[in-house]
Order: C-alpha cells, then sequence, then structure tokens
C-alpha cells in the first residue's frame, strides 16, 4: 500500500485486538519516528505494549478498548508545537495505515498523565496529543465529508481560464480525506494571486493539530513542488 492508497484507506479506529505489533513493523514506525523528529525538530515517542493509558475512565468515555500501542506526540513548547506535531502525527498515521496497522488521533479521552510517564517526557517538553495504534477490529467507516466548494477559494485574478489549477484540486481532495476534530472540517484553503496556497482554519477544537493535518494531506495530493504555502 502506497502513501495515498493509505490516506484513502484510514479511518480512526477505537477497538483493538491485543496482538503485538512484529518486531520489523515496529522497527520501521521506530525509523520513521526518528525521521519525524530530526526533520520538524519534535520529541515524538512510539509507546508499545503499555495498556495504562488508555485504561483510564476518560478513555474508557471515548469507547477505546484494546488499546496497548501509541504515539505521544510532544516537543518543547513553542508556539508552533501543535501544528508541527499534527503535521508528522499524520505523517506517522499514514505510514502506520501503509504497514496494515489502525490509528486514532486522541486529544482529550486518554489518561495524559500516564501518556507523559511512560514516554518518559523530560522538563520542558510538552505534550501535544496522543495517536492511538494496533490492529483493529474494523477497518473504521468514512464519514460524511464537504465538497471542494465548501473548503476552497480563490482570490482576484488567480484562476486561469476560470478554473482551480489541477494540482490545486487535488490538494483540497486529499484535504476532504483528513482527520479534523470531531468531522467538524471547519478549513478553507485559497489559491493567492501570487499562484501560493494560504491555509485557514475556520473555527472548531485542536486547531493547530488540524491545521498541521491538513496541510500535510494537502501536500500529498498537490505536490510540494507545485506551490508554495503563503507565509
Amino acid at each position: 500500500m502506497d502513501i495515498m492508497q493509505a490516506m484513502r484507506a484510514r479511518h480512526s479506529v477505537r477497538a483493538y485486538e491485543r496482538k503485538a505489533i512484529p518486531q520489523e513493523v515496529a522497527a520501521a514506525l521506530a525509523a520513521e519516528t526518528e525521521s519525524c523528529n530530526r526533520e520538524g525538530g519534535l520529541g515524538i515517542r512510539l509507546v508499545l505494549g503499555e495498556p495504562k493509558a488508555f485504561s483510564s475512565p476518560l478513555a474508557h468515555y471515548g469507547k477505546f478498548t484494546g488499546v496497548e500501542n501509541y504515539f505521544v506526540l510532544a516537543g518543547k513548547k513553542s508556539q508552533d508545537l501543535s501544528e508541527r506535531a499534527g503535521y508528522y502525527g499524520e505523517r506517522l498515521v499514514l505510514c502506520a495505515q501503509a504497514l496494515g496497522l489502525n490509528t486514532c488521533w486522541v486529544a482529550l479521552t486518554v489518561s495524559r498523565r500516564a501518556a507523559k510517564k511512560f514516554a518518559n517526557l523530560s522538563r520542558g517538553e510538552k505534550l501535544a496529543c496522543v495517536v492511538a495504534l494496533g490492529y483493529g477490529k474494523t477497518q473504521g467507516a468514512a464519514h460524511k465529508s464537504k465538497t471542494p466548494p465548501q473548503v476552497c477559494a480563490a482570490e482576484e485574478g488567480a484562476l486561469q481560464n476560470g478554473g482551480y489549477p489541477a494540482w490545486f484540486e487535488r490538494g483540497v481532495e486529499a484535504a476532504l480525506l483528513a482527520p479534523t476534530a470531531v468531522n467538524q472540517q471547519k478549513f478553507l484553503f485559497t489559491l493567492t494571486a501570487q499562484g501560493k496556497v494560504r491555509a485557514e482554519q475556520t473555527g472548531g477544537y485542536c486547531r493547530g493539530l488540524d491545521l498541521g493535518i491538513l496541510k500535510y494531506h494537502f501536500e500529498l495530493g498537490a505536490g510540494k513542488e507545485n506551490f508554495g504555502w503563503e507565509n
């Protein structure tokens, strides 16, 4: 399964089989985690065989069962930590999907205290989010989605022959496959008159995380070589 197939196949899963992740799969996840940390300036940890973070009343409230593996998305406190955690966290999510695993982004219904403990976070590091990981009892299900016209716009003079560039359309379609907090999809991608792309959130929860996830999906669909982000 390649990364684009993984993007289309991935759905949130909350119930997992109590099945260990094979050594070779764990090694691939660890290598990708190391790459994400190096490139993103993060301190993401892969925690395996640890059930306590998802054994709390909060986890039960979130209907999580069988979770014994997870990513702890963390890094030194900074203004853009959440966005970077979302961007590289989604890269790990799609890597896991391509390796035959299932995942779920978890912002609140997890014992953050236990996750911090077992990830061995150091002083000065902040936990941004947790991602449940493992072999799902199901493959999850797709949710109702907005349409491209609802989440994209263009500045005056940006369109050519009355339409969006093909790469922009592919980027928006990929962004609509991205997970967002409670599936609100409150975002907007705007093609600027200079041919760049402006990514914005229009409300909702977990805004920094969602923005990073959305940008990663947009880049995969559009191709990073075809555009630049507006600062």
